[in-house]
Protein backbone atom coordinates (compact mmCIF):
# COMPACT_ATOMS: atom_id res chain seq x y z
CA UNK A 1 0.00 0.00 0.00
CA UNK A 2 2.85 2.34 0.86
CA UNK A 3 4.43 1.64 -2.55
CA UNK A 4 1.17 2.44 -4.34
CA UNK A 5 0.90 5.70 -2.38
CA UNK A 6 4.48 6.72 -3.25
CA UNK A 7 3.98 5.84 -6.92
CA UNK A 8 0.79 7.90 -6.99
CA UNK A 9 2.57 10.92 -5.51
CA UNK A 10 5.45 10.55 -7.97
CA UNK A 11 3.03 10.30 -10.90
CA UNK A 12 1.06 13.32 -9.68
CA UNK A 13 4.18 15.45 -9.22
CA UNK A 14 5.65 14.47 -12.57
CA UNK A 15 2.41 15.46 -14.31
CA UNK A 16 2.12 18.68 -12.34
CA UNK A 17 5.66 19.93 -12.91
CA UNK A 18 6.08 18.77 -16.49
CA UNK A 19 4.17 21.55 -18.25
CA UNK A 20 6.24 21.57 -21.45
CA UNK A 21 3.08 20.96 -23.49
CA UNK A 22 1.56 24.31 -22.51
CA UNK A 23 1.14 26.74 -25.36
CA UNK A 24 2.86 30.07 -24.83
CA UNK A 25 0.85 32.78 -26.57
CA UNK A 26 2.32 36.14 -27.47
CA UNK A 27 0.72 39.34 -26.20
CA UNK A 28 0.31 41.30 -29.44
CA UNK A 29 -2.99 41.66 -31.25
CA UNK A 30 -3.09 40.37 -34.81
CA UNK A 31 -5.10 41.78 -37.67
CA UNK A 32 -7.43 39.22 -39.18
CA UNK A 33 -7.44 41.05 -42.52
CA UNK A 34 -4.48 42.58 -44.36
CA UNK A 35 -5.39 44.11 -47.71
CA UNK A 36 -2.95 45.52 -50.27
CA UNK A 37 -4.43 47.83 -52.92
CA UNK A 38 -2.77 48.63 -56.26
CA UNK A 39 -3.76 50.60 -59.32
CA UNK A 40 -4.63 47.97 -61.95
CA UNK A 41 -3.05 50.01 -64.75
CA UNK A 42 0.14 51.37 -63.14
CA UNK A 43 0.60 48.66 -60.48
CA UNK A 44 1.39 51.45 -58.00
CA UNK A 45 0.30 50.93 -54.37
CA UNK A 46 -2.74 52.93 -53.28
CA UNK A 47 -3.44 54.25 -49.81
CA UNK A 48 -4.53 57.87 -49.57
CA UNK A 49 -8.16 58.36 -50.58
CA UNK A 50 -8.93 54.63 -50.60
CA UNK A 51 -11.64 53.25 -48.30
CA UNK A 52 -11.53 49.59 -47.29
CA UNK A 53 -14.48 48.20 -45.35
CA UNK A 54 -14.85 44.70 -43.92
CA UNK A 55 -18.33 43.39 -43.16
CA UNK A 56 -19.31 40.25 -41.25
CA UNK A 57 -23.08 40.15 -40.75
CA UNK A 58 -24.00 43.26 -38.73
CA UNK A 59 -20.35 44.01 -37.97
CA UNK A 60 -18.62 46.59 -40.19
CA UNK A 61 -15.13 48.03 -39.78
CA UNK A 62 -13.15 50.52 -41.84
CA UNK A 63 -9.63 49.15 -42.17
CA UNK A 64 -6.65 51.47 -41.75
CA UNK A 65 -3.11 51.63 -43.06
CA UNK A 66 -0.15 52.93 -41.08
CA UNK A 67 2.74 53.19 -43.56
CA UNK A 68 2.31 55.61 -46.47
CA UNK A 69 5.19 53.96 -48.35
CA UNK A 70 3.70 50.46 -47.99
CA UNK A 71 -0.05 50.88 -47.47
CA UNK A 72 -1.47 47.61 -46.15
CA UNK A 73 -4.99 48.08 -44.82
CA UNK A 74 -5.41 46.09 -41.61
CA UNK A 75 -8.30 45.44 -39.28
CA UNK A 76 -10.68 43.04 -37.58
CA UNK A 77 -8.08 42.70 -34.84
CA UNK A 78 -8.32 39.27 -33.19
CA UNK A 79 -11.81 38.78 -34.63
CA UNK A 80 -12.84 35.56 -36.35
CA UNK A 81 -15.58 35.72 -38.95
CA UNK A 82 -16.57 35.53 -42.58
CA UNK A 83 -15.94 38.87 -44.21
CA UNK A 84 -16.83 40.67 -47.41
CA UNK A 85 -14.26 43.36 -48.20
CA UNK A 86 -15.31 46.44 -50.17
CA UNK A 87 -12.63 48.73 -51.62
CA UNK A 88 -13.52 52.10 -53.11
CA UNK A 89 -11.91 55.38 -54.05
CA UNK A 90 -12.67 58.42 -56.16
CA UNK A 91 -11.80 57.64 -59.78
CA UNK A 92 -11.85 53.85 -59.28
CA UNK A 93 -14.42 51.12 -59.84
CA UNK A 94 -15.54 49.70 -56.47
CA UNK A 95 -14.24 46.21 -55.71
CA UNK A 96 -16.29 43.71 -53.67
CA UNK A 97 -14.57 40.50 -52.59
CA UNK A 98 -15.82 36.97 -52.27
CA UNK A 99 -16.24 35.71 -48.69
CA UNK A 100 -13.01 35.62 -46.69
CA UNK A 101 -13.10 33.27 -43.71
CA UNK A 102 -10.89 34.07 -40.73
CA UNK A 103 -10.27 31.35 -38.16
CA UNK A 104 -8.11 31.22 -35.05
CA UNK A 105 -5.75 28.86 -33.30
CA UNK A 106 -5.22 28.63 -29.54
CA UNK A 107 -3.70 32.10 -29.37
CA UNK A 108 -4.60 34.37 -32.27
CA UNK A 109 -6.58 34.75 -35.44
CA UNK A 110 -4.91 33.37 -38.54
CA UNK A 111 -4.38 36.48 -40.68
CA UNK A 112 -5.75 36.52 -44.21
CA UNK A 113 -4.11 38.53 -47.00
CA UNK A 114 -5.82 39.90 -50.08
CA UNK A 115 -4.33 41.87 -52.94
CA UNK A 116 -6.77 44.05 -54.85
CA UNK A 117 -6.09 45.71 -58.20
CA UNK A 118 -8.45 48.68 -58.48
CA UNK A 119 -9.50 49.52 -62.00
CA UNK A 120 -9.58 53.24 -62.83
CA UNK A 121 -12.94 54.48 -64.17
Amino acid sequence: MKTLYLCSIFLFLSCTFNKTDEIQCTEEARAALNITIKNAVTNQPLGEGIIVKATDGNYTETLEFFDVNNPIFSGAWEREGTYIVTVSGVGYITFISESITVTADECHVIPQQLQVSLQPE
